[in-house]
C-alpha cells in the first residue's frame, strides 16, 4: 500500500501524533508499505505558533499550509489510503477531505482523538476560533472511509455519521520509548507529577487545594508540572516546580515522579479525553490519579492499578497514601505497566492499527 498522512503539525512535535500513528510508521514499512507525511504547519512556523504576537508571520505560515496543500493534491490519485489526522486544514470548510473522499474518489481514514466537533477557546486561539469550522467534524466522518477514534465516546459520536468506526486507543511504545519503570524504593524526596500541554494546565485548579492540605500537614513532597508553558496557579504552593517540557529527555523527566496526576473537568470536551496522561505514567511502572472522566475510568481500575477520585477528601485520601507507602507504590505501579502493556502499547495494538487499512 501506498499512504498519505495529512497531519497538522511537524512530525515530532505533538503528542497526538507521535502516540497515535508516528510510532507506527517504521511498522508499515516492515509490512512492505510505503507512506509519506505532509504536515500543514512548517516547523518555522509551529515555533512561533503559540507565542504572543508576530500575527503576520502566523497568518503567512497558515496561507503557505494552504498552499502546501493544493500544491500536493495532483499526487493524492497516487496513494491507496489517505490518512487524515484531525483535518486537512485548520481554518474553514472541509475542501480537501471532499475532493480527495467524493472527487478523486479515494479512501479517506479520518483518525482524531479529543472531542474537536466542540468548540474549546483558549486565549492562544481565540482569533482564530471563529474561522475553525467545528461542524466539518460530522461531514469528514460520513465521507470517511473508516473512523479511526481514540475512545468510545468519540467512537459513538463518529458511528452517528458512519458505521464504519473503530476504536484505536492513543498507545505507548512500550519497547522502545517508555521501556524503563520507576523505582519506588530509590532514595530522594517524592515528587508527584503532572505533565501537559498549556492548553490542560487549567485542569490543575481542583486538585491545588488538596496540595496545600497536604503541604499544611507537613508532608515533605515536590509537585512537579512537565508543560511547555509555567504554571499560573489559584493557589500558591511551595512544592511546586516548573519543568520545561523537552522531547529527547521526556521519559527521563518523567521517570522522575513517584506517581502522576490526572483530573480533568466532568463537561462534554474532556470526556474526549484518552487518557493519555495516566498512560504515560502507568507505562513506566508509576500509579495514576485520576479523575473519573472519559476514558479514566476504563484504563484506571481503583485501587488495583491507581486510583479514581472524585470529591477532595478521595484526593487527599489517595495522595497521602501513595506519599506515606512506597509498597503499595510498587504494587499499584507494577500493575498499571502491565495494564498498558497487555491493552495500550504499540505491540498490543499493531493488528488494531493496520486494520484501518484493510
Amino acid at each position: 500500500m501506498r499512504i498519505l498522512f495529512l497531519v497538522p503539525y511537524p512530525p515530532g512535535q505533538a503528542p497526538s501524533q507521535r502516540f497515535r500513528f508516528e510510532q507506527y510508521l517504521d511498522i508499515l514499512t516492515a509490512y512492505g508499505h510505503e507512506y509519506h507525511l505532509a504536515p500543514f504547519i512548517s516547523p518555522e512556523t509551529w515555533s512561533i505558533l503559540y507565542k504572543p504576537g508576530r500575527a503576520l508571520q502566523k497568518a503567512l505560515g497558515i496561507a503557505a499550509g494552504f498552499g502546501r496543500r493544493l500544491l500536493l493534491l495532483p499526487s493524492v490519485p497516487g496513494y491507496d489510503y489517505i490518512f487524515v489526522h484531525r483535518e486537512a486544514a485548520p481554518l474553514g470548510p472541509p475542501v480537501f477531505e471532499w475532493l480527495i473522499s467524493k472527487v478523486l474518489g479515494k479512501k479517506l481514514i479520518y483518525d482524531f482523538d479529543d472531542a474537536i466537533w466542540i468548540p474549546n477557546t483558549s486565549a492562544a486561539n481565540s482569533i482564530a476560533a471563529g474561522l475553525k469550522f467545528h461542524h466539518k467534524v460530522d461531514s469528514i466522518c460520513r465521507w470517511a472511509y473508516r473512523n479511526s477514534c481514540g475512545n468510545g465516546y468519540l467512537a459513538a459520536y463518529a458511528r452517528q455519521f458512519n458505521p464504519s468506526t473503530v476504536v484505536n486507543p492513543t498507545t505507548i511504545d512500550t519497547v522502545h520509548l517508555h521501556n524503563q519503570v520507576r523505582d519506588q524504593t530509590a532514595p530522594g524526596r517524592l515528587v508527584i507529577g503532572w505533565t501537559g500541554t498549556h492548553s490542560t494546565l487549567k485542569y490543575l485548579e481542583p486538585v491545588l487545594p488538596v496540595l496545600a492540605r497536604l503541604e499544611a500537614e507537613g508532608l515533605d513532597f515536590e509537585f512537579r508540572v512537565i508543560s511547555n508553558q509555567p504554571p499560573v496557579l489559584s493557589v500558591p504552593l511551595r512544592s511546586l516546580k516548573f519543568q520545561p517540557w523537552r522531547k529527547d529527555t521526556e521519559i527521563a523527566d518523567l521517570l522522575g515522579f513517584h506517581f502522576g496526576l490526572m483530573p480533568l473537568e466532568d463537561d462534554p470536551w474532556a470526556k474526549g479525553k484518552c487518557a493519555f496522561k495516566a498512560l504515560q505514567y502507568m507505562a513506566l511502572g508509576m500509579p495514576a490519579v485520576v479523575s473519573p472522566v472519559g476514558m479514566n475510568t476504563e484504563v484506571v481500575q481503583n485501587g488495583e492499578n491507581g486510583y479514581v477520585c472524585t470529591t477532595p477528601d478521595e484526593w487527599y485520601i489517595a495522595l497521602k497514601q501513595l506519599l506515606i507507602d512506597a509498597p503499595l507504590r510498587t504494587r499499584l505501579g507494577q500493575a498499571a505497566r502491565r495494564t498498558v502493556e497487555q491493552r495500550y502499547s504499540v505491540v498490543a495494538n499493531t493488528p488494531n492499527f493496520l486494520g484501518l487499512f484493510s
